[in-house]
């Protein structure tokens, strides 16, 4: 089956029906059907191994059992269909009985349909997006890791479907990071807004090429750890895992900010971090009571950023991509973070990204923060990653790639000082140089900005970014000044 002309034929259909709003509604819609049609394949499979499984699932609301047209004029369809889908399926799934004892296998069953919701108005319609998605045939085990390749597809056009594109970081930046940080067979490797799973896929891949023995095998399966607060990305993500053989994939629905730090013990804790922490959000009080006085901050890449040095092992590893804002940021919150992360972890490198990396659902220039947790930072390297040459602007049809990543994977093995025009490109500061510049990190940037000429659209969405930006700088700062005008006598 052509990858596109899938997705095509799922997107013809449901552009018919009245009740999807938009891409991110319909990739929504096609995540929780696909999700079931997975999950059943994998069901087969652990059933072949398993003597006597049962499934957590109710008979009657078993994929076989509802979805599969057998073309005897008895599948479900119309109002019928939507009856059940809305009545009797979401309801069950979403209220399966489940206790301290149950698998992670089967608790990301209720856990993706808690929050997730039918948009579709009608069945005659939700008929046919059943049928293409039954079409695809798991009935080899190397046919369910073949479709992996159809859900890559899928989940590379969020990027382009409104507000969902924040769940997707682009693969070329997940593998470099992974490959950079190289986690290993028997560590545990954890991203606590883990979105649709890319840095945990590009993690497992590397893992898997480990393996050696069922010991391996084991460590494999218990290898990764995620935490996503949207229901959306929640499901993709579980899908994702189960795609890629994890059986009881550890991924949480929830918020990683709503438990208090300092309860954090070393069983909390893991040898690897790799995230993309959500950032230009803010938190409501009661969460940022959960950090330090002095790590208390508006911003929610702050937040992940005290997150991360809280549960990250001795030793341990991290690559985090961070806004620009916070290698500048000189608020109070922002210098304490950074301060902290200099003195108490190593802080040896700090990649600096292009501006349209994450094209074209943002244009905030990002970097990557690398670091690990065996002692303090005696200098830190900052590199500074081109445009490859005769590319002005990455995009939709015209992303980032891995090859783009080389100069960076070259430097990084032969660490040398570069200037190009008068520019720093690479160069190391020692702990004690940071400090004087207050823990401002904004260096070896990018030495001036072309103009660039953008389509309407992505101008208007740049435009919506920077004012939404701009407003909520503006709404913290009031907020500030409201809190100081409350305590006066």
């Amino acid at each position: 089956m052509s990858l596109n002309n899938f997705v095509k034929r799922l997107q013809d259909v449901m552009r018919n029906d009245a009740g999807i709003n938009g891409d991110a509604q319909r990739i929504e819609q096609m995540a929780w059907i696909l999700f079931l049609k997975v999950y059943d394949a994998k069901e087969q499979e652990w059933a072949g191994l398993e003597d006597n499984y049962r499934s957590i699932i109710p008979d009657t609301y078993r994929w076989s059992n509802w979805a599969t047209d057998h073309k005897d004029g008895a599948a479900l369809t119309g109002d019928a269909l939507l009856d059940f889908v809305n009545n009797a399926l979401f309801p069950a799934l979403k209220n399966l009985e489940m206790d301290e004892n149950t698998p992670m296998r089967r608790i990301i069953v209720r856990a993706a349909f808690e929050d997730n919701n039918n948009y579709m108005k009608d069945g005659i319609l939700l008929r046919q997006v059943v049928n293409i998605i039954d079409e695809l045939d798991f009935g080899e085990y190397h046919a369910l890791h073949a479709f992996g390749e159809i859900y890559e597809t899928i989940l590379r056009s969020l990027q382009s479907a409104g507000n969902a594109g924040e769940f997707y970081t682009p693969r070329a930046v997940t593998d470099f990071m992974a490959r950079m940080v190289l986690p290993k067979i028997g560590e545990k490797i954890a991203d606590f807004a883990c979105g649709t799973g890319g840095f945990l896929i590009s993690a497992l891949s590397l893992l898997d090429a480990q393996q050696k023995s069922a010991a391996d095998r084991d460590a494999f399966n218990n290898a990764i750890y995620g935490v996503e607060k949207k229901a959306l990305p929640h499901l993709l993500c579980v899908t994702n895992m189960l795609l890629h053989d994890i059986d009881n994939p550890v991924i949480i629905h929830g918020n990683s900010l709503e438990k208090n730090v300092r309860d954090y013990n070393d069983s909390d804790c893991f040898d690897v971090v790799l995230m993309n922490p959500p950032y230009g959000g803010s938190e409501k009080n009661a969460v940022k009571n959960n950090f330090p006085p002095d790590l208390r901050s508006s911003e929610t890449a702050d937040l992940f950023m005290a997150v991360i040095m809280h549960r990250l092992k001795k030793n341990g590893r991290a690559a985090v991509i961070i806004p620009d804002g916070f290698l500048f940021g000189t608020d109070s919150a922002k210098t304490a973070i950074k301060k902290k992360l200099l003195e108490e972890f190593n802080v040896h490198t700090v990649v600096r990204m292009p501006r349209s990396v994450f094209s074209p659902y943002t244009s905030i220039t990002t970097n990557i923060l690398f670091f690990d947790r065996a002692g303090s930072a005696a200098e830190t390297w900052f590199y500074r990653l081109d445009m490859p040459e005769g590319c002005r602007h990455f995009s939709k049809t015209k992303p980032m790639r891995p090859e783009h990543f080389a100069p960076a994977a070259e430097w990084w093995n032969n660490r040398v000082e570069i200037t190009l025009d008068g520019f720093d490109k690479a160069k190391k500061y020692t702990a004690e140089e940071l400090a004087a510049r207050g823990y401002n990190l904004d260096v070896c940037g990018y030495p001036h900005e072309e103009e660039e000429i953008l389509p309407p659209r992505e101008l208007m969405r740049q435009y919506r970014e920077k004012r939404a930006e701009y407003t909520a700088r503006l709404d913290r700062v009031l907020a500030e000044i409201a809190a100081i005008l409350d305590g006066e006598p």
